[in-house]
């Protein structure tokens, strides 16, 4: 298998190193007379880029358009028409561009005999409206990100600064924390200089790119070209920094003190991961970056390095064994970049990329409140990356061809032992109190994705005509180790005796699995049956074609198609899904030289995430009772009558029980493969014999865009989006319907609601099939049937800083967004009844505002303010367990878990989502001072996060199972349990200096 995907990979490289290539930054320039505002033809245009030495020119069409195909995104451009002794020079300076666009400047041509000062169109900014195509898209440039107060230099915290993003609440502690247009985080897709860079297990970002590699970052939410896809959600697009023919750069540090000058608060945090952090948190960075030629107007290099280091404490406490410490851990990110530019002649450019990142979140023993994991079973949790990209260019006078080649793994760790492979022990003291947890993790979570990438891109140029064709193909090798411990894990209790001589031992936090009586007693043994890693090759192909019809000086008209096919579609089904044809139109109208109206419609398929896919294989089973269960569900009818079960079944993990186990002498896996034709499991999966659907949407817009002046533009988008096939979990084997009214609740004594939930052996009584030895209660499938709907009209006024001592971009969005499925892991309340759970998303919201003004009062003075004002998120209402003795009303055997996926009932009478939280407002302050020493220039920075200390129960990144969004009881019942908040008032510190 290795050298087969080898001679692949060598096959690959060698095509694609034939290959001449060059990038999708393209630039179109139109010309117009002042006196008419018509179109000029035959005008000689001119670019230059003196940080590349780059320089062209090209004369205006009778459209009066000129256009330069394949520009770098290094450095800023000049465009302009020289004096011809009739008109004036028409200028627009410091153009920047960025990836994967066309950017379009408007020149207008003034006579000789009007004013100079009525020339009122430039180009020098973000702040410009969009001539070209109906992208709905927000850019954060380089500076903005710079003047922002972003925390611990994490890009990801400035993306909710744009329209059409806001903070997510996720399913597990490192989901990506923004959301685009209020959809599951893991939906948008990632990308560095339009390549991949997404974990494609289960989603986020692969690198996480820091500030300092960002030259500017764009979010894509509609109606974007045929070239990005595998999503029916938003993309990030971000243009990386490259170097130039001076010499540039930064180093600097970053301090945030933590408690000493935070503001207190009763609720855990969360560190740059996600993972909750309190006592003792502090964080310190460094790095630096710098750029330059090799070759003057030839070769460039960019290297960037940055590295956090968190400190945190926990709480050691066992009062069994007298002990109680506080144990010290902490995280390192270390972030690495490079980049190669150069230029063999004016048509062809290589370019070369490397991005490396090594993450380690400690979790160090203890826990926030006081815990008892010794630091013998601490783990650390890896999150490492590299992506190594290659891109040539070629530039024909009409033409543009790129061929780009990138490789990437992923090693997701979720549990190394720092203590290396071995069992785990769970301490009992002689009261059956839980004294310690010794030795290993208890679980293993090891995933290594490695993953191909290549892209063949040509942009062609005919007349009115802008041809855009491309395929693309991602190749990624899932591995995992996965489920319970191979080594075994032990439940122990301790006698009075030995109690006491291990407490007068005090061997304190070093309390290891070996200090632990040989003659203990053993009260139950744990062993995983699959030691073994597993896994398959997801291969993702794309194709499209693009026309972008210039009709007129002032219409353009866009037309696509997009193919794509994901071989995990194919399930347990012997074919695919083959028909993912996806048109897509879209038009630009300039009604005049300031303002464009622009819309259209589209249709955008999703890849299928890992997770779903591996789910169906580690929770499988090929025993004998579990294939009877299958083959009784053909019979019914509930499977189709074609189902190979070699193909839906696989053996996966499973954890059984042996007995008469002596401390440390449990039998090893394979020991034990018996059992696992006896273990019953309360829930099971298969793959679907029907194979899968990828979710595809419809997107439609209309947008308006008007440029009040030259530093200020207003637009207006109106978005409307439909999804269809939606991954969700079916159960095959679900119980009859058992629903309870809120009237047939409302004043019961504890006693009287005990007596109405059903019972676990009520429920099964009434399954199609009944659970046998080695079988299953819940049979699960993952099935394409979700559906949403959204709707949301966003206004947004940005002003540029230009001549004036301020800027700001303020963005308010009015949205609603609904649907039947949340997640991957999403299944419906009862009895599969999914129209029963319309409800908004977890990440809803109906009104967001967000306001960013930079003020520079006086010369190396800066000062930035971010506000954040959004409505409260929604509520699930589920049962009081301490009312009716479980959440599981209606005995399907689904009380654990997170409430949002449907493991716990609803409270009777509440649909899903059906209360709110209160609004919150968050306001950041950054203040930024420069100094010249020696030429160069040193910044010093203080940011204050939420600066009015504002007690925020909604709106903040957050893990679901963590959130106030689940609360007990009816909505009209008055109880609220405040299970977290968001950050109160921190400091954060930093000096850069900037050559």
């Amino acid at each position: 298998m290795r050298q087969r995907n080898l001679r692949r990979s060598i096959l690959a490289l060698g095509w694609f190193c034939c290959a001449l290539a060059a990038a999708q930054v393209n630039l179109e320039v139109t010309v117009i007379r002042q006196q008419d505002r018509a179109p000029v033809e035959d005008v000689e245009v001119l670019v230059q880029n003196d940080a590349i030495g780059y320089s062209g020119q090209a004369k205006t069409n009778r459209q009066g358009k000129a256009r330069f195909l394949g520009l770098s995104t290094s450095g800023v451009y000049q465009v302009f028409t020289p004096s011809d002794g009739a008109y004036y020079e028409a200028r627009a300076e410091n153009v920047k561009l960025r990836a994967n666009f066309t950017r379009g400047v408007t020149l207008v041509l003034i006579p000789m005999e009007v004013r100079r000062e009525e020339l009122t169109v430039v180009g020098n900014s973000y702040a410009r409206i969009n001539t070209v195509n109906a992208e709905v898209s927000s850019t954060l440039s380089e500076t903005e990100i710079e003047t922002l107060p972003v925390e611990g230099r994490d890009i990801t915290r400035a993306l909710f600064r744009l329209p059409n993003v806001s903070q997510a609440t996720g399913f597990f502690p490192e989901a990506p924390n923004v959301s685009v247009n209020g959809a599951n985080s893991l939906y948008a897709n990632y990308m560095i200089d339009g390549m991949d860079n997404n974990e494609n297990f289960l989603g986020g970002q692969k690198f996480p790119t820091p500030v300092g590699v960002a030259r500017s970052v764009t979010v894509l939410t509609n109606n974007y070209s045929t070239e990005f896809g595998r999503t029916g959600n938003g993309v990030f697009n971000i243009t990386t920094k490259s170097g130039g023919n001076f010499l540039t750069g930064e180093a600097f540090t970053v301090w945030r003190p933590g408690p000493e000058l935070d503001a207190s608060s009763p609720f855990a945090q969360r560190d740059l991961s996600g993972n909750q952090v309190r006592d003792g948190f502090a964080r310190s960075q460094a790095g630096f970056s710098v750029g330059g030629p090799i070759t003057r107007d030839k070769t460039f290099y960019f290297f960037n390095v940055e590295q956090t280091s968190d400190d945190k404490d926990n709480i050691l406490n066992s009062p069994s064994l007298g002990i109680a410490d506080t144990v010290r851990g902490g995280n390192d990110f270390t972030y690495l970049s490079g980049k190669i530019d150069h230029y063999w002649s004016p048509r062809w450019q290589t370019s070369f990329r490397a991005n490396v990142s090594r993450v380690e979140i400690e979790r160090q023993g203890g826990g926030l409140e006081g815990g008892v994991t010794f630091p013998s079973a601490g783990n650390q949790q890896d999150r490492n990356a590299h992506l190594l990209a290659l891109r040539n260019t070629y530039i024909g006078d009409s033409f543009v061809y790129e061929a780009n080649l990138q490789n990437s793994r992923f090693r997701w760790n979720y549990g190394k032992p720092f203590q290396g492979d071995g069992p785990q022990v769970e301490v009992l003291d002689s009261q059956g109190l839980s004294a310690a947890i010794l030795g290993h993790p208890g679980f293993i979570f090891d995933s290594v994705e490695d993953t191909f990438q290549i892209q063949q891109k040509l942009t062609y140029v005919r007349g009115r005509h802008t041809f855009k064709a491309g395929f693309d193909l991602i190749t990624a090798d899932f591995d995992l180790t996965g489920g319970g411990n191979v080594n075994g894990n032990y439940q122990v209790q301790l006698t009075a005796q030995q109690e006491a001589e291990l407490r007068a031992r005090t061997l304190g936090v070093g309390l290891s699995p070996t200090d632990i009586p040989a003659d203990v007693a053993v009260l139950n043994y744990a062993v995983e049956l699959q030691p073994n890693s597993y896994g398959k090759r997801q291969d993702l192909y794309s194709f499209y074609i693009e026309d972008l019809i210039s009709v007129n000086s002032r219409l353009n008209l866009t037309l696509g198609l997009r193919y794509d096919y994901d071989n995990l579609s194919k399930g347990g089904d012997s074919g695919g899904d083959t028909d993912n044809l996806a048109p897509r139109f879209s038009f630009n109208y300039a009604l005049d030289e300031r303002s464009v109206i622009r819309g259209g419609y589209g249709l955008f398929y999703e890849k299928l995430p890992y997770a779903f896919f591996s789910d169906a294989l580690q929770q499988n089973s090929t025993s004998a009772g579990f294939r009877q269960q299958l083959q009784q569900l053909i019979a019914l009818g509930v499977l189709p009558a074609d189902t190979d079960l070699d193909r839906v079944t696989f053996d996966g993990n499973l954890t059984v029980n042996p007995q008469n186990v002596d401390y440390l002498q449990g039998p090893t896996p394979d020991q034990v493969q018996n059992l696992r034709e006896t273990a019953f499991s309360n829930e099971r999966r298969i793959l679907n014999p029907e194979g899968y659907d990828n979710p595809h949407t419809h997107q439609m817009s209309l947008g308006y865009q008007r440029q009040l002046g030259a530093d200020l533009l207003f637009y207006v988008d109106l978005m409307h989006t439909r999804s269809y096939d939606l991954l969700r979990l079916r159960d095959l084997n679900a119980p009859a319907s058992y629903t309870l009214t809120r009237d047939q609740v409302e004043g019961r004594s504890p006693e009287e609601l005990r007596a109405l939930v059903r019972s676990q052996a009520e429920a099964d009584a009434t399954r199609p099939v009944a659970p046998v030895a080695g079988g299953a209660r819940n049979i699960v499938v993952t099935e394409s049937g979700g559906e949403s709907r959204y709707s949301a009209a966003n206004f947004n006024l940005v002003k540029d800083k230009a001549a004036d001592p301020y800027a700001y971009r303020l963005s308010y969005t009015l949205s609603r967004l609904r649907n039947n499925t949340e997640d991957i892991n999403f299944r419906a309340r009862d009895a599969n009844d999914f129209e029963d759970e319309w409800g908004p998303s977890i990440n809803d919201r109906t009104h967001l505002i967000s306001a960013v003004f930079y003020y520079y009062p006086v010369d190396r003075l800066s000062l930035s303010l971010a506000a954040l004002l959004q409505s409260g998120q929604p509520i699930n209402r589920i049962p009081d367990a301490a009312l009716f003795g479980t959440t599981d009303l209606n005995g399907d055997g689904r009380s654990f878990g997170d409430a949002y996926v449907g493991n716990s009932d609803r409270y009777p009478g509440e649909t899903r989502n059906s209360d709110r939280l209160s609004w919150s407002e968050t306001f950041d302050l950054g203040l930024g001072y420069n100094l010249n020493l020696w030429g160069q220039k040193l910044e010093l920075r203080a940011d204050v996060f939420n600066l009015f200390n504002a007690t925020n129960l909604s709106g903040y990144a957050n893990n679901a199972t963590q959130s106030n969004q689940i609360q007990v009881g009816p909505a009209d019942g008055g109880e609220f349990v405040r299970r977290n908040a968001a950050p109160p008032r921190q400091f954060q510190f930093s000096g850069r200096w900037v050559f």
